[in-house]
Formats: structure tokens, sequence, C-alpha cells
């Protein structure tokens, strides 16, 4: 005897198999788990000092990957004294920021996490 729904009043049950019902769960648990949306996190590293074409060349890449429906993550790295270029670093975030506003909205706005300046994107709706 298996019960079926304990919430129910009185409570469900039925005479079946128990491994028949463990396995008709799972069966069920993993058709749930297939149609749920899978977030993709692509990445796109500057250096606080990326030349204008390289990033126009990773802003194209950015416009691609939100279009596809994937967040974006935007890092500037800095090597070792290149950190005294925080400021640099951050209008370059900004800047990719304020021209991906038709594609996608800024879900976290830069913050510097160790040698890193991190920035996260979301795609738009699709209409």
């Amino acid at each position: 005897m298996v019960e079926i729904s304990p919430k129910a009043v009185p409570p469900v049950c039925k005479v079946i198999d128990y491994k028949k019902f463990l396995y008709e769960q799972k069966k069920r648990e993993k058709a749930l788990k297939s149609k749920a949306t899978k977030v993709i996190v692509k990445e796109i590293r500057f250096g606080p000092q990326t030349d204008e074409h390289d990033y126009e060349f990773k802003k194209k890449h950015a416009i691609k990957f939100l279009q596809d429906g994937a967040k974006l993550k935007a890092f500037v790295f800095f090597k070792g004294r290149s950190i005294v270029f925080k400021e640099q670093g951050q209008i370059l975030l900004l800047k990719l920021a304020q021209e991906l506003e038709e594609y996608g909205k800024v879900e976290q706005m830069p913050k510097l996490e160790g040698k890193r300046m991190i920035m996260f994107i979301a795609p738009k709706k699709a209409k």
C-alpha cells in the first residue's frame, strides 16, 4: 500500500508495486527538471587599457551572447600595478553597459573583487 496524497482528507492510498511507484516518481521529476530553463553565463574579459578596436570586437560578441539569451559577465582584470587604473576599468564597464542598453539591463554595477572589477548584464526578454 502506497500513500499517494498525504495532504488530502482522508489521505489517498493505493495498493501498487512500491518500486514501480518510485520509478514513475523519478521519471516525473526528471521530466520537470528537463523543462526548467538553464541560465548560461558568458564571460568577456578586458584589460584597463583595452584598445578601441579590441573593445568593439568584444562588444559585438557581447551583443551576440545577449541576443542568444545568455547572461553576460564582463570584467576588467588588473595585473600587477595596473590596479592604480581602477577608474579606467570602471569607465570601460560603464561605457559597455551604456552601449548594450538596448540588448540587456545591468544586473550588478561594476564592483571590485580582488584584482577583478566585475559587472553582470542580463538579456532583455524577447518580445
